[in-house]
């Protein structure tokens, strides 16, 4: 089978699609037939190994796993003994590993039946972007209908969704994002919009009950300044390890002092209850996946070099064409 793999680390020419052997499912794992994959910040982290600390897990000089890929929409191709759940044929969506490729393994609790009102294509732009949304806003957020709750990056592929999973639980959302992007935002249910490049949230006298940031790029005391009184911040991602460090540092601290609670998400989890959660929303058309571009496989570094650029609206997907499938 076709793969996309890398064995060292460094920019997307490094990716190479090659013949690599099918993978073999464990007792408690699927085997999935891929139709389409998608694309996340994670790829190109463990692609470049940045930051350094990346290598501390991923292998200090070399990838110790050459598979790059998560998400995942597909077929069912075969199953382990332990598992029930699943059986050939069924089509299905969630997380599994070195989704690049033709085919690729995936636990059975990290795989749903995929929304039948969804394409593949669709059903792959969900899971990991999905699930950092959710539980920022529910998990760590603690999001109540009735609350003033800002998205910064909201026409990302975290932020596209973060804006839909807010408007489900009743709030009164503010989407920031670029100019080019305030439509977007608008039409996946945004209640206001703000451009960045000429307002400045933390600055404009506004105040919210939760502010769920999926760029990381303002500093401690800005997301003070712009939470209400005992409101709350949740910081998914960080633009450098400066910030990193100096929410760190200088969160708690603040927090204790203002009365206001500045939580970084770290990763997020993927159990199958979550990815049942947001099916929920997806076959109720309270949530719909924004895909911004879609790339063949043969064309992942390609993908990978766009999803860096950070311009994306919404989601990058990877389809997979398998040529026994085509008819003529």
């Amino acid at each position: 089978m076709k793969a996309i793999v890398y064995t060292k680390y460094g920019s997307p020419d490094v990716l190479q699609l090659i013949e690599v052997e099918k993978p073999t499912p464990r007792d408690n794992q699927v085997l999935v037939k891929v139709y389409a994959a998608s694309a996340n910040p994670l790829d190109w982290h463990r692609m470049r190994a940045k930051p350094f600390l990346v290598r501390l897990g991923e292998g200090f000089f070399k990838p110790k796993d050459t598979r790059l890929g998560a998400d995942i929409a597909g077929k069912v191709e075969a199953v382990g003994s332990n598992v029930t759940e699943f059986k050939p044929g069924d089509e299905v969506f969630g997380v599994g590993s070195g989704s690049f490729a033709e085919y690729a393994v995936a636990g059975k609790t990290k795989l749903a039946l995929k929304p039948a009102n969804l394409p593949f294509e669709a059903a792959a732009a969900v899971p990991i972007a999905a699930f950092t949304a959710l539980q920022g806003l529910r998990d760590k957020g603690q999001i109540q209908a009735g609350q003033k709750v800002l998205i910064n990056g909201a026409s990302g592929g975290v932020g596209t969704f973060a804006v839909q999973i807010a408007k489900s639980f009743g709030t009164d959302v503010t989407g920031v994002c670029s100019t080019p992007k305030l439509a977007l935002v608008r039409s996946i249910g945004a209640d206001h919009v703000i451009d960045y490049t000429k307002e400045d949230f933390t600055r404009n006298g506004q105040q919210y009950d939760l502010i769920y940031d999926a760029v990381g790029n303002r500093s401690v005391f800005d997301y003070v300044r712009a939470l209400s009184p005992h409101g709350k911040c949740v910081i998914a991602g960080f633009t450098g390890l400066l910030r990193l460090f100096e929410h760190m540092i200088l969160g708690p601290r603040m927090s204790k002092a203002e009365g206001k609670q500045l939580i970084g998400q770290g990763m997020a989890a993927t159990p199958q209850q979550n990815l049942l959660v947001i099916k929920e929303l997806l076959e109720a058309g309270k949530v719909v996946p924004v895909i911004d571009k879609c790339y063949l496989l043969s064309e992942t570094a390609e993908a990978i070099r766009y999803l860096e650029k950070g311009h994306a609206q919404g989601k990058v997907v990877i389809t997979v064409e398998h040529d026994h499938d085509k008819t003529w």
